[in-house]
């Protein structure tokens, strides 16, 4: 570990930041660490590479300004989910303690604040929310302290903690898939060195110092679920290590203290901001070492910004860059129909979400549409903008999404199908139902067993087919399939969703 570690150093040899010092903690494991199957560190270089490449670039040359447009481009697409997620944290560190702020929960970094149910449909904090779990959300600063996260007693409610690290790659497993035991498990930064204390279960140790820790908790849609949860969410704490003790710590999340809301917007917050990015590209390259076969992009990226820092034709140059990425790279991956592995019907999804590794392309479209997706054995996610004719779906007409007898999603947990506007959130409706699905204990069958959702913006006469309605927002919007826990036909592909097909227009002219 040390020679490799060696070698990257050299790779980074006049550059500006202090990455070096960072790889070479990354070495470090405390007794009892245990790293992810899906954690793409640490990988061997490929052999004779480091004979094959010269250390850097020569600092100490004259670069053209088109050159550094072109470096500023290329690197603002593929650290933009980098970007996202370090000003994510940013905001975390400014919040003092637990509080209530409009439809969204804050904590201070390195703790976690829980919803009591689903989310509201005003939130606009994270694209593609979904009412088929109860949410929590935390902030990791990881180089501030590890920290201990605990796992209360589910019984035999779904559950699963997502924790991603500045790439938004996921480094635990925890949650019912994993078998996991209610217990207390510890978060360490590549750096940390400690001793694990008594009573942990398990350890994880992240790529980087910064993170999310978003729990998922499922909730049927009935008032007496909506009861019987309330017992099991006070258990769900995350802490500094400091504070860890060996004892249950609760909190009475149902009555945090509220703050005024936040601006109401159609968009999502934005996080990612291109005038900034000659500023913040440099603390976050710093915390997210290169990945086997990305020193030679790091160090390309280094040494513009060490031209950057005392010249401002080259700093404009690389923000001029990053303005024409983020314009005609990024904005056009928040449409789902732009990327994906294209399935029958204009369906389309990924298979190595929250383990994207060197897919830059995928990392950046979903951070950019519905950042924070599970890992496909945890969450099997089916995206959808258009109709089975390939026309855009849209209010003006009236759908069916049909499943046939045994057909639904085939899970070990549940399945859903949301429905968003065309900013990727819910938009308040007369029933307020934004998904359906397990959760929904009076969906009607068919006399053949088939299932027939009705999506479309006013309710259906046939009062069978009102209770199956998923009311449709004005103008252009999506679908969105979850699986959780999937069963082998939707991860092997043999299952995908079935057609959404057009039945009428609203005018109740036939299409």
């Amino acid at each position: 570990m040390k020679a490799d570690a060696d070698r990257r150093n050299i790779l980074l040899a006049g550059a500006t930041l202090g990455i070096a010092s960072v790889l070479a903690g990354g070495a470090a494991h405390t007794a009892g660490a245990q790293t992810s199957s899906l954690y793409p560190q640490p990988l061997p270089p490929s052999p004779g590479w480091d004979r094959a490449m010269p250390p850097a670039p020569d600092v100490r040359v004259k670069i053209t300004e088109e050159y550094a447009r072109h470096v500023g481009r290329d690197a603002y697409f593929w650290a933009w989910p980098l970007l996202n997620m370090y000003n994510r944290r940013l905001h975390f560190m400014q919040v003092k303690d637990f509080v209530k702020q409009g439809p969204l929960m804050s904590a201070p970094a390195n703790r976690l604040a829980m919803l009591t149910d689903y989310v509201d449909p005003d939130e606009r904090s994270v694209a593609c929310p979904n009412q088929d779990v109860v949410y929590g959300i935390g902030a990791l600063a990881l180089d501030i302290s590890p920290v201990v996260v605990q796992v209360p007693d589910f019984g035999d409610r779904f559950w699963v903690y997502q924790v991603v690290d500045l790439r938004t790659d996921s480094f635990v497993q925890l949650g019912k898939m994993y078998g996991t035991t209610p217990g207390f498990y510890l978060l360490i930064g590549p750096a940390w060195n400690g001793e694990v204390p008594k009573g942990i279960t398990r350890v994880f140790r992240a790529s980087s110092n910064t993170g999310l820790v978003a729990p998922r908790v499922a909730q049927e849609d009935t008032p007496e679920d909506k009861r019987a949860i309330q017992a099991v969410l006070p258990g769900i704490m995350m802490y500094p290590l400091s504070e860890y003790d060996g004892r249950i710590k609760t909190k009475d999340w149902a009555n945090l203290p509220t703050a005024p809301a936040p601006p109401a917007t159609d968009e999502e917050t934005r996080w990612v901001f291109p005038d900034k990015f000659v500023d913040e590209l440099s603390p976050v390259l710093a915390d997210a070492p290169p990945l086997p076969g990305e020193e030679a992009r790091y160090a390309q990226v280094l040494a513009v910004l060490a031209a950057a820092k005392n010249n401002s034709s080259i700093r404009q140059a690389m923000t001029n860059g990053a303005r024409e990425a983020d314009e005609k790279l990024v904005t056009p991956l928040f449409q789902f129909r732009n990327y994906g592995q294209q399935l029958p019907h204009n369906w389309s999804t990924i298979s190595n979400e929250s383990a994207f590794g060197t897919d830059y392309f995928t990392r950046t479209a979903v951070a950019k549409s519905n950042i924070l997706v599970n890992s496909p054995n945890e969450t099997k996610y089916f995206y959808q903008d258009l109709d089975a004719n390939g026309a855009r779906l849209n209010s003006a007409n009236r759908y069916t999404v049909t499943f046939a007898r045994d057909q639904t999603p085939p899970v070990r947990g549940f399945w859903s199908l949301s429905i968003y506007n065309e900013h990727h959130f819910f938009i308040k409706n007369a029933i307020n139902r934004f998904s359906v699905g397990t959760k929904n204990k009076d969906l009607k069958f068919s006399a053949d067993g088939s299932l027939t959702i009705y999506v479309q913006s006013d309710a259906p006469a046939d009062p069978a087919e009102r209770a199956n309605w998923l009311p449709a927002p004005k103008g252009d919007f999506s679908l969105y399939v979850r699986a959780y826990w999937p069963k082998a036909e939707i991860m092997e592909g043999s299952w995908t969703p079935p057609a959404v097909r057009v039945a009428t227009a609203t005018t109740g002219v036939k299409q």
